[in-house]
């Protein structure tokens, strides 16, 4: 009995989420390890943007997860005959430091800049701010997890997902990118 209502709340909280999918991403100014402006949506209308969020330690490390998967998925650069299989997205992974921790964020993009691959750098994406609206519009319930968005050309949220990287979830991303 007790699996089973585990099993029921898991499947209602990821209906509530799907839920967002189609409405508007919220306004959000970054910056870039070396310090540039970017505001997502604003400034990735340009094609699809695939956006994993973070705003604890936990959900930090499951991000983090993601970051290989996603690099030979959807940054790097195909040749030859796989060339024509690869997407045409942005990506960005987005620490946010609120609160308390917005303090950090400073110190985070230096160490960042000095020990993340150099190849990665220019898809992480640094937040300072409240949480507050991004916690109410983007329904984020769980603070131990990350968040990613697939957001289409006009800011708009076209897929949502979750937690940990799984392969399953990365299939889901793809499929949908190949509907389009």
């Amino acid at each position: 009995m007790k699996h089973c209502l585990i099993i029921c709340l898991l499947a209602f909280s990821s209906s509530a989420f799907a839920q967002i999918e189609g409405t508007e991403f919220p306004d959000m100014e970054t910056v870039t390890v070396e310090g540039e402006e970017v505001n997502i949506p604003a400034d990735v209308t340009d094609k699809y943007t695939l956006v994993g969020l973070a705003y604890s330690k936990k959900a930090e490390d499951d991000l983090n997860t993601w970051f290989s998967p996603i690099y030979n998925k959807f940054i790097k650069k195909s040749t030859g005959v796989f060339a024509s299989f690869t997407y045409d997205i942005n990506v960005y992974f987005v620490p946010m430091f609120t609160g308390i921790k917005a303090a950090a964020e400073g110190p985070a993009r230096r160490k960042a800049a000095e020990k993340l691959d150099p190849l990665l750098i220019p898809n992480i994406l640094f937040y300072k701010g409240q949480l507050k609206p991004y916690k109410e519009a983007l329904e984020f319930d769980k603070k131990d997890v990350p968040y990613f968005f697939l957001i289409d050309k006009e800011g708009k949220i076209a897929f949502a997902t979750l937690g940990e990287y799984t392969d399953d979830k990365m299939e889901a991303i793809e499929e949908f990118l190949d509907s389009l």
